[in-house]
Parts: structure tokens; C-alpha cells; sequence
């Protein structure tokens, strides 16, 4: 460490305010998505298909287009959820994102002192983000400005050991991503399986089954058109406010992803500040406000939900892949946003959810698919929990290793 020195981060880069964006442009979807404070993960990254993801469909001037490679930094803070202010992101693909006016982008970087790479994980130090939160003012909201960033002083090693140590980080950054990707591809295959055995009626052996007449159209002999409520219930194990016995995960809506089936976030809590359910491992978490964010996951672990959620069990074990597949399907989320009651905070209602008609095989078919859709949902919840072991495993080297404590010129 002898080589490394103490400098102010304004000796190594400036950083550019975005644009402020005109609200009416705003959008529920489309080609450029603007990032805000609320697309930042607190442990760095950006989190994106998630409620505060915003799209923008007006004109903009072409220096607030972001390009891949690009640093982003949280310049404000959250009210409602972790702190990420002084958090930064990479960006992942070219041509797409906008820089909103809360988010600082690192330009002027000053390549013979430090590395883009290692500036990005400069930002998510603890101490460096500590240091950052302390320069903000703000009285409900946390905002800090570049100018207090610039006085912000880090340990800078020589970049030859900045390169090791980015190429540590990010080893572990591309581990998680290549498990976020095959959890996607699984939750495709999954869904298409679903669509061409229920929907498009394409299973294996179907020639054998001649269509007949139902209330849904045409269906194959033997099967049956029952209510959802026919297969699936609702479960509301209430927990009351108060302490807990001991530490329980909890899943709020902010923590369940939009369509997908895999459970990715949730925290510890040892007290409820609010009447809670709990749910059960395999049962699905339906977020009912709003239910065209599509907010349906599988429930990887026993634990406790906002109410605002139908938890929703299979009553019969041979259904369970068929009812989960259903629930999370795009036509019955759309049916639960066509029949959610309220104008500014619509909900789904179980009672009027449970009534939701659907065709139902015949019990060999039925099992072959919980096989195939059951296998998926397990190695989903795997390599969720191989995510969460890695980010932890890089969350306590991010500070040893950007700290000097750990010499990264002894490791092979």
C-alpha cells in the first residue's frame, strides 16, 4: 500500500447534472426509459422493470442520451425506500436511458490517474458513500451536489492494482448476471410451455384428443372448464403489528418483481409497524393495487408479506404448477386489472379472481406439466439464493479490497 495516496474525487473526473424532463412526456412504456434515483439498487446497479421505472416519449437534447459504459450517481435520495444516494450504475446497453437532473453522469475522467471500472465501484465503498450522504442537505429528502462530491477523499491505489481489483468485483458482477439471465430463460421456457400446452392445447399426445365443445370454445376430450377457486385458495394468515419473536423475512410490493416468477429481494424485520400476512414456501404472492404492474412471484422461503398481497395455494398437488402458471399468465393478470375495483389505487379481489374461468386436463397431463414447470420454479429459486450468496461475498470484499486490507497483488 505504499503506493497508494489519499486524493479528493474532484482530482479525478466532473460530473454532468441531467436534463430536467417535461412530466407530461411521461409514460407507463416505451423506447427510453428515464432514470431516476428509483432505478438504483442501494448495494449499486441499476434496478429496472420495477415500479419507478419511467419512460419518456418526448424530444430531449442528444447529450442526455446515455451510452453503454457510462457512469451514473445517485445525486437525491429516496423517501420510501433504501437509501441510495451517492450509489452509482453502469450503463448496460446503448441508445436506451436518459439522464434525468437527479442523477450526476461522470464525464472529464482523467484515464492516467483512474479507471472507469474502478470509479464505479469507488462509488459503492461504504466509507466513500458515508462520506457522501454527509455533504447532502435536505430535511425530508437527501440531495447532495457535485461540488460536494469533488471534496470527497478516497484511498486511490496505482492502476495497475485498480485493474486487479475491478477484475475481482466484476468477476463476481458477471457471476450474477449470468444467473439473472439463465432465471429469465428458464421463466421463458416456462411460460411458453404453458402457453402452447393451455392455451394453444399443443401438449404431447394431443393428436389423441379430439376437440369438443365448452363455454371456452373448442377443448380437448376429457378436459374440464372449472373455476380458478376450484383449484387454487386464498390464504389470509394475519399477523398482527407489533414486535416479533425473532427476525422474519418480509416481502413488500416494492420487493416483487414485475413479471417474473422469481423472488429476487425481500428483507429482515423484527417488528411490524402494520398488520401483515405470512405466506408459505411455493405459494404465490399476487400483488392486488395496481395489478397491471404484474407483480406475481413464487414464494422461495416461509415468511411475511404486505396485506396488499393475495396469497394464493393450490389445493390439490397435481394443480400446483398449473395454478401458478395461470395466475402469473398475462390474460388472467389482465383480467384482474379489467376487474380491480378503485380509480386511483385499483385492487384485485380474490372473490371476483377465484370466479375466473379456466380449462383444466386430465390428470396424466396435469402431472407431466407440474414436472416440467415445477423443475423450472426450483432451479429459479437456486439460483436466487447463489445471487444473494454472491452479492454478499462481494459486498464484504468491496471494502477490503478498495480499503488496502487485502493485497491484491498476493492473490494468484
Amino acid at each position: 500500500m505504499a503506493d497508494w495516496r489519499e486524493c479528493k474525487l474532484g482530482d479525478l473526473f466532473e460530473i454532468k447534472h441531467g436534463f430536467a424532463f417535461k412530466g407530461e412526456h411521461f409514460a407507463s412504456a416505451g423506447e427510453f426509459v428515464l432514470l431516476t434515483p428509483g432505478n438504483f439498487k442501494e448495494e449499486g446497479g441499476l434496478k429496472l422493470k420495477g415500479d419507478k421505472e419511467k419512460f419518456y416519449s418526448g424530444a430531449y437534447p442528444e447529450e442526455y442520451l446515455l451510452r453503454k459504459g457510462d457512469i451514473v450517481v445517485a445525486m437525491t435520495d429516496l423517501l420510501q425506500n433504501a437509501p441510495i444516494l451517492g450509489s452509482s450504475a453502469l450503463i448496460p446497453r446503448e441508445g436506451r436511458f436518459l439522464h434525468n437532473q437527479r442523477l450526476g453522469k461522470i464525464i472529464n475522467l482523467k484515464s492516467d490517474q483512474v479507471l472507469p471500472e474502478f470509479v464505479f465501484y469507488l462509488f459503492n465503498m461504504p466509507s466513500v458513500r458515508e462520506k457522501i450522504k454527509g455533504s447532502a442537505t435536505g430535511a425530508t429528502v437527501k440531495h447532495t451536489a457535485p461540488s460536494r462530491i469533488y471534496d470527497v477523499s478516497a484511498l486511490l491505489p496505482p492502476l495497475p492494482a485498480q485493474q486487479r481489483i475491478a477484475g475481482i468485483l466484476s468477476a463476481y458482477d458477471e457471476l450474477i448476471e449470468n444467473s439473472q439471465r439463465r432465471i429469465k430463460i428458464l421463466e421463458s421456457m416456462a411460460r411458453a410451455l404453458y402457453r402452447e400446452w393451455f392455451v394453444h392445447f399443443r401438449f404431447p399426445g394431443h393428436a389423441h384428443y379430439p376437440r369438443v365443445a365448452s363455454p371456452l370454445g373448442e377443448i380437448p376430450h376429457g378436459w374440464e372448464v372449472k373455476k380458478l377457486g376450484d383449484l387454487a385458495e386464498e390464504m389470509r394468515r394475519n399477523v398482527p403489528k407489533g414486535k416479533l419473536d425473532e427476525p422474519q423475512p418480509y416481502v413488500g410490493l416494492e420487493h416483487i418483481p414485475r413479471r417474473s416468477l422469481a423472488l429476487d429481494a425481500w428483507e429482515k424485520t423484527t417488528a411490524l409497524g402494520s398488520n401483515k400476512l405470512e405466506f408459505k414456501k411455493g405459494e404465490v404472492l399476487f400483488g392486488k393495487i395496481r395489478p397491471y404492474f404484474h407483480k406475481v412471484s413464487v414464494a422461495p422461503f416461509n415468511g411475511l408479506c404486505s396485506a396488499d398481497t393475495i396469497v394464493v395455494r393450490s389445493r390439490r398437488p397435481e394443480y400446483y404448477a398449473f395454478v401458478v402458471a395461470c395466475v402469473s399468465s398475462d390474460a388472467f393478470v389482465a383480467h384482474a386489472s379489467s376487474t380491480a375495483n378503485g380509480a386511483k389505487m385499483p385492487r384485485a379481489n380474490w372473490g371476483v379472481l377465484a370466479k375466473y374461468e379456466v380449462v383444466i386436463p386430465t390428470g396424466t397431463v396435469a402431472k407431466k406439466f407440474s414436472a416440467l414447470f415445477a423443475d423450472a420454479i426450483a432451479q429459479q429459486q437456486t439460483l436466487i439464493f447463489q445471487i444473494q450468496n454472491l452479492r454478499r461475498t462481494r459486498d464484504l470484499l468491496l471494502p477490503r479490497l478498495l480499503s488496502g486490507q487485502i493485497n491484491v497483488e498476493a492473490i494468484a
